[in-house]
């Protein structure tokens, strides 16, 4: 009941029930308790039926039928409860005999139809597609330069993606480019750049940094803060 829709919806329900005043409420009730009333008849009685709808998912998941014919009778239960205990503390009606008797048979007859309509048009929805993960940095590529990644080097506020089929800029960070490069093991050995280390095909010092060949394109340079992460990697020796 937090979704706002389904708020609203309901709220919009019981108020149209309190205008109308079906079941003689109108004539026994004042405007602002008949409001109330059916506000927490509306509520209870969804509550009620997706409680029972939820449980009838769970025990026949495959078995259209067979949730009806537990979510109906079950609903109808639930909601009789709810009318019987609402019209006796709110109205001061106890149903009984013959009365409840005809009580029962309308609220059962009323759960079983809206239980199956609901169940009906539940298994006529096809399942929704699978939620689509996040793109990789891959799939920001053209088809032909998608390929094992080698290298990402910032430029102004594009990011120069280097793949051993070529190269591609994108407009974006170089922390989020880092992020989609997904399973391939790498380090940003730069604040500038990252390497793929499978791409690594040397490493060789320079002044207090060092100089990673690549197996395309050209040297990535490596910042002195960077090295001990190299040495980690075992791309450098200690």
């Amino acid at each position: 009941m937090a979704h706002p829709t389904r708020a609203v919806a309901l709220i919009g329900v019981a108020a149209i029930l309190a205008l109308i005043g079906p079941f003689d409420t109108a004539e026994v009730m004042r405007p602002l308790p008949r409001a109330a009333y059916w506000l927490v008849h509306v509520g209870a009685s969804y509550s009620a039926g997706y409680i029972a709808n939820g449980l009838a998912d769970r025990t026949a998941p495959d078995s259209t039928a067979w949730r009806i014919a537990i979510a109906g009778p079950l609903t109808g239960l639930l909601v009789l409860a709810i009318v019987y205990l609402l019209n006796g503390f709110a109205l001061g009606y106890w149903a009984q005999g013959q009365s409840l008797g005809l009580l029962a048979a309308n609220v059962m007859a009323i759960a079983v139809i809206v239980s199956a309509i609901f169940q009906l048009a539940h298994a006529t929805v096809p399942p929704q597609a699978t939620t689509r993960h996040p793109p990789t940095l891959l799939e920001r590529l053209p088809l032909d330069k998608r390929a094992p990644l080698v290298a990402l080097s910032v430029e102004d506020h594009y990011v120069r993606i280097r793949t051993t089929k070529g190269e591609e800029m994108i407009l974006m960070r170089l922390a989020d480019a880092i992020r989609e490069t997904a399973a391939t093991p790498g380090l940003q050995v730069h604040r500038s750049h990252w390497v793929a280390f499978d791409q690594v095909v040397a490493v060789r010092r320079k002044g207090d940094g060092a100089l990673l060949q690549m197996s395309h394109g050209p040297d990535v340079p490596v910042s002195r803060a960077n090295l001990p992460k190299l040495r980690e990697a075992g791309l450098l020796p200690r």
